[in-house]
This record gives C-alpha cells, structure tokens and sequence, in this order.
C-alpha cells in the first residue's frame, strides 16, 4: 500500500448514548475522545444516538397500525360510484 494515502483503520468504540450499550469494532471514523474498556485498552470513542440496541424496530417496541379502518376507508373514499 502506498504510504499516506490510506485512512487509519484501527479499533473504536461505539457507544450508544441512551443506554450506554458499547462494541468495539475497526473503523476509520475520526474522533476526539478516548475511553478506557473492560480489558484495560484505550480505544478511540465515537458516540451515537441510535443503535439496534435502542431503536424500537429492533427492541420490538415498535408500535403497530391498526390496518383493518385503513382499508375500509381507502375503499370508501376510491368506490365507484357509477354503474
């Protein structure tokens, strides 16, 4: 590889912000703070707002669409009228 024209791919840690879920995964994203892990390293942070850990499609409390009066309206609102 040539030198100086590749970014610097190294570990970092996700940690999403509004459960404190964090993994540790290689990256080349740019970041300013460090922590401190469970097994002693330091990795680069790099903080997030949603992760499959917090988004509600994924922890299934996505609320579902009562699609039955949807229906009933669509066809209301589109029946033909004439004969």
């Amino acid at each position: 590889m040539k030198q100086g024209t590749h970014p610097d791919y190294r570990e970092v840690v996700f940690m999403d912000m509004s459960n404190g879920f964090k993994f540790v995964t290689r990256s080349t994203v740019a970041t300013r703070e460090k922590i401190k892990m469970d097994d002693g390293k330091e990795y680069p942070l790099f903080k997030l707002d949603v992760t499959s850990e917090s988004h509600p499609f994924y922890t299934g409390a996505q609320q579902r669409i009562i699609e039955a009066g949807r229906v009933e309206k669509f066809r209301q609102k589109f029946a033909r009228t004439g004969k």
